[in-house]
């Protein structure tokens, strides 16, 4: 069941959209050479602390999952597509970090993610980011009254596809409201005039990922949580939190 949420329930979430915002920039901020996972996570445990927050991400547990997870970030490193437990792994030049990260305040959700090069960038990761952020983008031009959600899923996927990268199947976006994870899935590829028509109050999160190589192969790590591409290729992941208004679509994770 899809709930369309009020102007003041967007409100509320675009609020909790901030502070994730604020959440990855710190991250991203803090995130140099030597700083270790863990360390991302407690910057961003911080930011959400002193907004009065908690995370949706902290102690959920999906049925796939093995255990619940541990931390209030995913960081995804390199060949990591999604779902990155935080550990005491020391970024080096040159990691391609994605950074997930979710936000509960007062009684909504928000989600959003980023990916970037830690140091001295490769220009093949680059074009990778800049491709996942062109991708996002079309999406959410696409998240407009009128149009459905395979006008979505076919935004995203045309500029993965055309630009020659992988597509992780079975893995996307989602409906966000007073839960993180709400109907309907919104998937990375699909046929144009097809799927749930969108209407205003409906708050979809977006969230392209893209494997580097064109393949669209991928693995669960041991540690049951870490989508991995099957050959090694490297990853990124983008991802905001949007409403569906008479208006236009409204960015609630804007940073």
């Amino acid at each position: 069941m899809v709930e369309l949420k009020t102007e003041k329930s967007i409100d509320a979430m675009h609020a909790a959209g901030q502070v994730v915002a604020r959440a990855l920039t710190a991250a991203r901020e803090a995130a140099r050479v030597g700083v270790t996972l863990l360390e991302l996570d407690e910057v961003a445990r911080e930011v959400l602390r002193e907004a009065g927050a908690t995370s949706p991400f902290l102690g959920y547990r999906p049925s796939f999952a093995p255990t619940p997870f541990p931390a209030v970030i995913c960081a995804s490193v390199n060949d990591a597509i999604v779902h990155g437990i935080p550990t005491d792994y020391r970024l080096r030049d040159g990691d391609l970090l994605s950074v997930d990260c979710g936000a509960q305040l007062d009684g909504w959700a928000s989600d959003s993610a980023i990916s970037f090069v830690v140091g001295s960038p490769r220009p093949a990761d680059l074009r990778l980011i800049e491709t996942a952020e062109r991708a996002l983008a079309a999406g959410i031009a696409a998240a407009v009254v009128g149009n459905r959600i395979g006008d979505i899923a076919h935004a995203v996927g045309r500029a993965c596809r055309t630009a020659g990268y992988g597509i992780p199947q079975g893995f996307g976006g989602h409906g966000v409201g007073r839960r993180m994870h709400e109907d309907p899935e919104v998937p990375n590829e699909g046929r144009p005039g097809r799927g749930l028509p969108l209407r205003a109050g409906m708050v979809l999160a977006i969230e392209p990922m893209l494997i580097a190589s064109g393949q669209d192969g991928y693995h669960e790590a041991p540690d049951g949580w870490t989508l991995r591409t099957d050959d090694g290729s490297r990853a990124a992941h983008v991802e905001h939190t949007v409403a569906v208004t008479e208006s236009g679509p409204r960015i609630l994770t804007a940073r």
